[in-house]
């Protein structure tokens, strides 16, 4: 229930969306789970790859050799899930992991030549599938589209990240007490 005075919940005063919010993160989150299915499905059928996987090639052929921690900063996973996924495409041959020449404690990523392969012949698919998102958008759409979710992103990257939160403990049954 609202509290009338402050427009909050109740529950720590949150205060409550109003219907074209509500409305608008419904569209988002409908229109980004559309888009990411698609995404995923083209990268398994024309690749063989996640959505993380090839995230990971398109920075490593975009941007050259990275640390793992570079890796991390530009793609929104766990640091051991990305560990785990960086081992699966050195495995495959797609990629080389190895100690940073300028950091000791670093541990860089490069694409091989199999990984730019692979990332050139999924890239057309992907572009297709993201004609999705950019199609029914006109020039000035794209333009406040990207201004929007620049600040978005810029305001959530802003906030604390998930890995400095405090743990959470939960209480034990009172039988267990």
């Amino acid at each position: 229930m609202t509290d009338p005075d402050t427009g909050g919940t109740g529950a720590d005063d949150v205060q409550a969306l109003d219907p074209q919010q509500l409305g608008a993160y419904f569209a988002l989150m409908e229109a980004v789970s559309l888009l990411q299915h698609r995404a995923e499905q083209q990268l398994r059928a024309e690749g063989d790859l996640s959505y993380v996987q090839f995230q990971l090639l398109a920075r490593l052929a975009g941007d050259g050799p990275l640390t793992m921690t570079q890796l991390a900063d530009g793609v929104v996973y766990s640091r051991s899930g990305l560990t785990y996924q960086a081992g699966l495409l050195e495995k495959a041959g797609l990629v080389t992991r190895g100690p940073s020449p300028d950091d000791e404690r670093a541990t860089l990523v490069a694409i091989t030549e199999d990984g730019r392969a692979l990332f050139e012949r999924v890239l057309p698919g992907h572009i297709q599938v993201t004609r999705l998102l950019f199609d029914p958008l006109v020039e000035a759409d794209l333009h406040h589209l990207g201004d929007i979710m620049t600040r978005v992103r810029d305001h959530m990257r802003a906030q604390p990240p998930r890995s400095a939160a405090p743990r959470k403990r939960g209480t034990a049954p009172a039988s267990q007490q």
